[in-house]
């Protein structure tokens, strides 16, 4: 890290400000009998006092909790305190009926070597992300304890497993096809392992979001708190095994109700539908900021007035407010993620 020098008549004064009221903390003294150089750092900050004859102060800029305000050293040295910004902005929607393909687009790399297939190319103007992950090879993933600042983010496992660990939330734990979870904002987690062919839905708002690394916690925290508040949201893990369905929007459809409506207070929801027969679904449609579907096992027939959609596994539908479609035929095995802002978004036409 690069090294900030300041030059001071007084060290001793210059040592004590920095350690005992900038909260600094000293990482090398030299030499050990006369101490005539000391190295002190605080996050990621470090700063060489040197004894010398003359004082060259200099100013640095920390981030920290509380309101902004600095203080000044014996030697002149200012150290500008301001409250790290974690405002989340987002940018204006621009919806567009956007369909991905599960051959449209390449794969590409991304973090810790996961690949990344982009199935929201406008990104709805910078509004929204929707991401298909996949690591092909079985083993321990080269992550890091790690958080987000975002207004909604869900993972969802299309196929495989992956174990994942999560702060304040137990020990690690696997995901299988089917599982999926909440991440609320700023929870810190990790990628532990995969199996061979892990394929992940990925969904969050806004597009463009800090990840941030966090290299002071490791996880798992001793502590447990299933339902520790995150900006407003908490943690859910979704068990597919574990699950039941219900009807939704209509009888004609059934499905698998992940809580991440009630998690959200109602910014976001999760279900997994299938037909609960064979007939042609009624008329849906939305008025909320977006709708994603994403075809999950089996095939069928998007129909939005003009256009017709074959829903394969792994294709997505990005669905504009006030568009209506209907499901007009699917295969026995059909089910498809429907991701939805605000929660319960979708209704009959």
């Amino acid at each position: 890290m690069p090294v900030t020098v300041v030059d001071c008549r007084d060290l001793d004064r210059e040592v004590e400000f920095f350690t005992e009221r900038a909260g600094f903390r000293v990482r090398l003294v030299s030499p050990a009998d006369d101490p005539r150089r000391f190295v002190v750092e605080r996050g990621g900050t470090e700063v060489e006092l040197r004894r010398a004859e003359i004082d060259r102060p200099a100013r640095l800029r920390i981030t920290a909790d509380g309101p902004r305000h600095e203080i000044t050293s014996p030697g002149g040295s200012v150290v500008e305190f301001e409250r790290e910004s974690t405002e989340v902005v987002l940018p204006p929607n621009r919806p567009s009926l956007t369909v991905v393909e599960p051959d449209r687009g390449g794969f590409g790399v991304g973090r810790a070597g996961m690949q990344y297939r982009d199935l929201l190319p406008d990104r709805w103007g910078g509004r929204f992300i929707a991401s298909h992950i996949r690591i092909a090879e079985e083993g321990d993933v080269a992550d890091w304890v790690h958080f987000h600042r975002i207004r909604f983010q869900m993972i969802f496992v299309a196929a495989g497993w992956v174990d994942v660990v999560y702060e304040d939330q137990g020990e690690p734990f696997r995901m299988d096809a089917g599982d999926c979870v909440l991440q609320p904002p700023e929870i810190r987690h990790r990628v532990l392992r995969s199996s061979a062919g892990l394929e992940v839905i990925e969904i969050g708002c806004p597009a463009e979001h800090d990840t941030l690394a966090d290299h002071d916690l490791d996880l798992p925290t001793p502590t447990i708190d299933r339902e520790r508040d995150f900006s407003g949201q908490r943690f859910v893990r979704h068990v597919a095994a574990a699950s039941t369905t219900q009807p939704w929007v209509d009888p004609s459809f059934v499905a698998r109700e992940t809580g991440i409506g009630e998690a959200t207070g109602g910014v976001a929801g999760a279900v997994v539908v299938s037909a609960a027969s064979a007939a042609q679904s009624p008329v849906l449609t939305h008025d909320g900021e977006f709708v994603l579907i994403v075809g999950i096992d089996g095939d069928a027939v998007l129909d939005l007035g003009e256009h017709s959609i074959d829903l394969t596994s792994r294709t997505s539908v990005a669905i504009p407010a006030g568009t209506t479609w209907c499901w007009s035929r699917h295969s026995a095995d059909h089910s498809a993620l429907v991701v939805s802002l605000p929660a319960n978004g979708v209704r009959l036409s």
